[in-house]
């Protein structure tokens, strides 16, 4: 640990000694180049004294405070002057960017008890519309780019523990019951530590990223980390990321990125859309650790990547596969520093079994991507069964369960949820346990050779005919099938009647025409049957965009079963078995799709 005992104090010691030096560059998302924003160490903690000074005044000191920014500076001034008034920030995505989230950020309002929203004036009057239409007229909104909102030199220095809240940060999830997993203040300097150690990172160290600023891997890793290190984050927006992805590549190289990153699928965008002229322009010999988490690490991505971007400057070790989730405030496990990914090949029969074995000759196998290693002084990580609570032996598959500092308090209000989720106790087979404080990740994986392999989501696995399938596999099998296949998401997921059915949602190019898309669904039942032998009765062809993500990308396969039994789905073309449609046809009445 620091000797820091909050991370307050942690960025008071930090804005006082490191006055004029930049902290944060926002690259604005415009395409004639405006120029990049620059926050220094004095001019953030002017800032944060201000928004400070103004939530004591309002009766918001020790009490939550909701954050509704778009990507910019003025979030990063928002949440470290939560910090300075001993607030609790809760980052949120803004509603007017998220289409229809009003719904979801109205839950996290209610659930997390907020005394007072922040945001910027463009977005001011329609929140304060939002909060009188929700009926929180007690609810206090602050434009913090408004001028003389806040006297810097009315602010005080808050009285903080270890184990105060320094943020509430929900999980993604139903707009109905929103989880916000309940961070303290010895937590975060915990993980931030913990991500020292596994990244490695100094006050030279460069930050870069366009993840959502409310995402975990956004705030923890791409903001607060560099205001632990005393170092800098060169930012984007996402949306400037998903419209030119050569954009954070070229960030990278004007203005020296040492560490930063994404979910596979960034990678993949820009496999995919990166053209040999703006690689040509690119210089990423900065990149040291090149971070990729938050969904499966696709090995095939890895070395793909590693290849194309060679001649960029782009090294084979500088890609750092990593696990970690909000429970744990972010990271548990990364790859060693200047060691290549570890990329491993095994039985795909034993592997459904729960067991590591070497492929055979002609057999189907799986190659699995390591999450790296766990740094013991940091955290206590087991592979267990998931129904036993039986600690299972190296090379055999279960449930992951993480015991540390960095491990959360709970759920904000949920001791029920805490006590099954937070304290779990690890069985001796003999009736009796230990002593518990073992967080439930409800992800699966298995220890080899000191290496973490996270193989899927505990709710998520298929389980058909006895066999455990992991749905990521028959999904990238599925879009390796055609080209069509290949540019969209896709979902599996298996329903009951009187027995198992596999349904497979793929997205498709909307350009193609009935007989095409009845060739191609006929073709994913076949390949399905012939690769994973199983029967494959249930394919929908959707358009892009339909399958739901969470907002690190990952698929929301439970929510996508759940459209799907409520008849929520419309497809471009389907193919669903007679039981299965009768478990649909309730739901909705829609005429039939051809071939259905």
């Amino acid at each position: 640990m620091t000797a820091f005992r909050t991370f307050t104090e942690l960025v008071l010691a930090r804005t006082d000694a490191l006055g004029s030096k930049d902290a944060f560059i926002f690259l604005p998302d415009d395409a004639k180049g405006s120029a990049p924003q620059h926050l220094t160490y004095r001019q953030l903690d002017l800032e944060a004294r201000k928004i400070g000074a103004w939530l004591q005044q309002n009766g918001a000191a020790g009490h939550q405070v909701l954050l509704l920014f778009p990507s910019g500076l003025e979030f990063v001034k928002a949440f470290v002057g939560c910090l300075y008034a001993g607030s609790v920030a809760v980052p949120a995505p803004l509603p007017t960017e998220q289409g229809n989230h009003f719904t979801r950020v109205s839950g996290i309002l209610r659930d997390a008890e907020a005394r007072a929203v922040l945001t910027d004036s463009d977005n001011a009057p329609d929140i304060t519309a939002w909060l009188a239409a929700e009926n929180m007229t007690d609810v206090r909104c602050l434009a913090t780019d408004a001028p003389d909102h806040g006297d810097a030199a009315a602010w005080t220095a808050p009285s903080l523990v270890p184990e105060d809240l320094a943020f509430l940060q929900y999980t993604s999830g139903s707009t109905s019951d929103p989880k916000g997993v309940m961070v303290s203040h010895r937590n975060l300097l915990a993980n931030e530590q913990a991500i020292k150690n596994s990244a490695g990172g100094d006050a030279r160290t460069r930050y870069g990223g366009w993840l959502p600023f409310y995402h975990d891997m956004g705030l923890i890793g791409h903001i607060l980390q560099p205001l632990f290190l005393g170092g800098s984050a060169a930012l984007m927006s996402p949306v400037s990321f998903l419209k030119r992805p050569h954009r954070w590549l070229q960030m990278i190289g004007d203005h020296k990125v040492t560490i930063g990153g994404g979910p596979n699928f960034a990678y993949d965008l820009c496999l995919r859309r990166v053209t040999d002229e703006q690689l040509a322009t690119l210089d990423l010999s900065s990149w040291r650790v090149a971070c990729n988490g938050a969904e499966p690490v696709r090995a095939e991505t890895i070395r793909a990547f590693t290849e194309r971007f060679a001649p960029a400057g782009f090294r084979p070790e500088t890609f750092f596969p990593c696990y970690g989730m909000a429970e744990t405030t972010l990271l548990v496990s990364g790859t060693p520093q200047a060691s290549r990914p570890v990329i491993l090949g095994v039985d795909s029969e034993a592997l459904e079994a729960g067991e590591l074995a070497d492929p055979r000759e002609d057999a189907p196998s799986r190659t699995l991507v390591s999450s790296g290693v766990i740094n013991t002084d940091d955290f206590d990580v087991r592979i267990v069964d998931a129904e036993t609570f039986k600690e299972r032996d190296e090379g055999s598959v279960g449930e992951i369960w993480v015991r540390g500092e960095s491990v959360a308090g709970g759920y904000w209000k949920r001791p029920l949820t805490n006590k099954e989720i937070f304290d779990a106790a690890i069985s001796n087979g003999n009736g009796g346990q230990d002593a518990g404080g073992w967080l439930r990740t409800g992800d699966l994986g298995v220890l080899e050779d000191g290496q973490l392999y996270v193989t899927g989501r505990l709710k998520e696995l298929v389980i058909f005919a006895g066999r455990n399938l992991y749905p990521q596999d028959i999904e990238r099998a599925v879009q390796g099938t055609d080209k069509a296949l290949g540019i969209g998401a896709g979902s599996v997921f298996a329903v009951e009647t009187d027995r198992e059915h596999l349904v497979v949602v793929q997205e498709v190019r909307t350009s193609k025409v009935a007989s095409d898309l009845r060739t191609l669904a006929t073709g994913v039942q076949a390949f399905i049957g012939r690769e994973f032998n199983i029967p494959a009765g249930n394919v929908l062809l959707v358009r892009p965009g339909t399958i739901r993500k969470t907002t690190s990308g990952k698929i929301q396969r439970t929510l996508m079963k759940q459209l799907f039994l409520k008849g929520q789905i419309t497809p471009l073309y389907e193919v669903l078995e007679p039981a299965v449609r009768e478990l649909v046809a309730d739901a909705i009445d829609r005429p039939l799709v051809p071939g259905a």
